[in-house]
């Protein structure tokens, strides 16, 4: 199997991939790729120079991990600045990125989550519903939803939480204590990005006196977990909260100042 065969079949299993061919220069042609499994990369193929090999592959990974495709120029060795090299051919490097959409991930099949869900799915969110109650958790009442898992969050985790990394959320929405707890641990032990949790200040200090039984109780673990959870918009309707919490996730992936309901004080509701 080539390369750009493997590449194809990696794209149609939304394993996030990137290749980079040689488009100008010595080797022409030639193709480097790096695919991430969970937290493990790995490289296969070569740009024809193991120097070059080295800096390309470290310049992949880093447009894999933001999405992006375009083009970038080496010295024949991978020196980063060809430019200031007198009479030393260029190498132009084309890195095709394929990073499958967005996860969310909504714990609690309650009324909130199908309006989040369907917010979620105009971002582009590949939107997970998990429930332990089966009666709840059905793709009747959840038909946004990519998938519908009707189990506790900690073996949903333990089989798939390596999937979510930094460009995901996880979004808690119940209240109980059984369900949230572990959901919230489950979450911590990721990499996801956004980790939001429903329920009123009081709500969430008890929640927080639990998560502290069970050794949850670090500054940078408990400043991961947004609750009240979503921005600080007056919202009410289930809608009106899907777009608050969207905005938060969108807020803090960009590093915008916009203001979340766990940095103010007082009644979430106006």
């Amino acid at each position: 199997m080539s390369l750009y065969e493997r590449f194809r079949d990696l794209v149609r299993a939304e394993t996030p991939v990137a290749l980079a061919t040689v488009i100008d220069g010595p080797n022409v042609g030639a193709k480097l790729m790096v695919v991430r499994e969970g937290n493990t990369e790995s490289v296969e193929g070569s740009l024809g120079n193991a120097d070059l090999d080295r800096v390309a592959s470290r310049d992949v990974a880093g447009e894999l991990e933001a999405g992006r495709t375009g083009v970038r120029h080496y010295g024949p060795e991978g020196q980063a600045t060809p430019e200031d090299l007198v009479d030393t051919p260029t190498v132009s490097v084309f890195i095709e990125t394929f990073a499958p959409p967005p996860q969310m991930w909504i714990f609690g099949a309650v009324d909130f989550t199908a309006a989040l869900g369907r917010v979620a799915k105009v971002l582009g969110y590949r939107v997970t519903v998990c429930d332990a109650r089966e009666i709840f958790a059905t793709k009747r009442r959840f038909p946004m939803a990519d998938e519908v898992v009707v189990s506790w969050p900690a073996p949903m985790f333990e089989r798939r939480g390596h999937t979510l990394g930094p460009r995901d959320a996880v979004c808690i929405l119940t209240h109980d204590p059984k369900f949230d707890v572990p959901a919230i641990q489950g979450a911590l032990a990721t990499t996801v990005g956004y980790i939001g949790v429903m329920g009123s200040r009081k709500t969430h200090n008890k929640r927080l006196e639990r998560l502290a039984e069970v050794g949850v109780n670090q500054p940078h673990d408990l400043e991961r977990i947004m609750s009240p959870i979503g921005l600080d918009l007056g919202g009410r309707t289930p809608e009106e909260t899907a777009v608050a919490i969207c905005a938060e996730i969108i807020a803090r992936r960009t590093g915008h100042g916009a203001t979340s309901l766990k940095n103010t004080s007082g009644s979430i509701h106006s």
